[in-house]
């Protein structure tokens, strides 16, 4: 999918802008062990809430999170259940509690009119660490449409509900954030009832390749090596199994790529700002990137990644991943070997 992005916010200093990713693999530690620390999740609060202070244009760069959180609420439009208690982890704006409230949610054109899939929620809890994001659109109209509880979590890695207490939770471009994915997979799978899902989706894999690699050549280029400012980001491989070590059943990982066309590299800093998803990561290098390095690696993403039409494209790769708590009567797969169908003359057939 591509996204054509108007641009109407005001020129900001690009140098505090800086948001670049690569891949994260992660080793599962011993029950007890010390977390390794990625990512400052003070500075995140703190990158949120400052966002959320202009209105106006934290909207205006919603358009990732809402695109994504529709994609995520589509998967229930296959799961024909009703849910009496949902809960939304690391909710942001609670992008997909207005997903949810939007008519003729299937995206399919020959799909007959369909009812806002809030009809099949009793009671979204909507938890963030970012107050002011919480809030920032509890005066909107998609609010009157859905039973919601906003929830402000002390930090979004230790979560303070009931086991068992949900039928559902989801989450959306929240998680990438996570230093303790292991541990806080785990703590969501206890929060479920058995037999119920998590569905969810974060950014990952080669998310942003084009801004990693223009300013990696650039930093090289005029400073003579590259500075350690670098998010990591989890593989899809990773993801699958740490859904299966932390006790999730019937997994289903996938992936796609959003790729959305910016006039140029510091209007794609200045939107990555706006969503609050600039660099946190530990022992980053503080301080404004040099005018130069910028300016460098805004010719070289022309250059390497430009379209015919002047703009420059940023890709976002999107990891979907659904699993269910596991239940007794949960549909089990048959025990290797013991299928009486060959699917070879299945599929030989003429």
């Amino acid at each position: 999918m591509r996204l054509i992005v108007p641009r109407a916010f005001p020129s900001r200093n690009p140098a505090s802008l800086l948001v670049r990713l690569t891949q994260r693999g992660y080793a599962f530690q011993a029950s007890g062990g010390p977390v390794f620390k990625v990512f400052n999740r003070q500075t995140k609060w703190s990158q949120k809430e400052r966002s959320a202070a202009d209105v106006e244009v934290s909207r205006q760069a919603d358009y990732l999170k809402d695109e994504i959180a529709s994609r995520v609420c589509e998967r229930l439009l296959e799961i024909k259940r009703h849910f009496p208690r949902v809960l939304d982890l690391g909710a942001n704006s609670c992008n997909i509690a207005r997903a949810l409230t939007k008519e003729n949610p299937d995206p399919s054109p020959d799909a007959p009119p369909t009812p806002p899939l809030s009809n099949k929620i009793a009671e979204l809890v909507a938890a963030e660490s970012s107050e002011s994001l919480l809030y920032r659109d509890a005066d909107l109209p998609f609010n009157d449409q859905i039973q919601i509880a906003r929830h402000v979590l002390n930090d979004e890695e230790t979560l303070p509900f009931e086991p068992s207490s949900f039928d559902m939770v989801m989450s959306s471009m929240s998680m990438h954030w996570i230093n303790d994915l292991p541990g806080v997979l785990s703590q969501v799978n206890n929060l479920l009832k058995p037999d119920c899902p998590f569905i969810g989706a974060m950014l990952g894999g080669d998310t942003l390749f084009e801004l990693r690699t223009s300013l990696q050549l650039a930093e090289q280029e005029r400073r003579g090596g590259i500075s350690p400012h670098v998010s990591p980001l989890a593989d899809v491989r990773d993801v699958g199994g740490l859904l299966q070590r932390t006790g999730f059943k019937l997994l289903t990982v996938d992936v796609e790529d959003i790729v959305v066309d910016y006039p140029d590299m510091f209007a794609l800093m200045e939107d990555l700002q706006a969503m609050g998803e600039n660099n946190a990561v530990m022992g980053r290098e503080m301080g404004p990137i040099g005018r130069d390095v910028l300016l460098a690696a805004n010719a070289i993403y022309r250059e390497l990644h430009g379209n015919d039409d002047g703009t420059v494209p940023a890709t976002f790769r999107i990891i979907h991943m659904i699993g269910w708590r596991e239940s007794p009567d949960q549909a089990k797969p048959l025990t290797r070997g013991s299928g009486e169908i060959n699917l070879k003359d299945i599929l030989e057939k003429p």
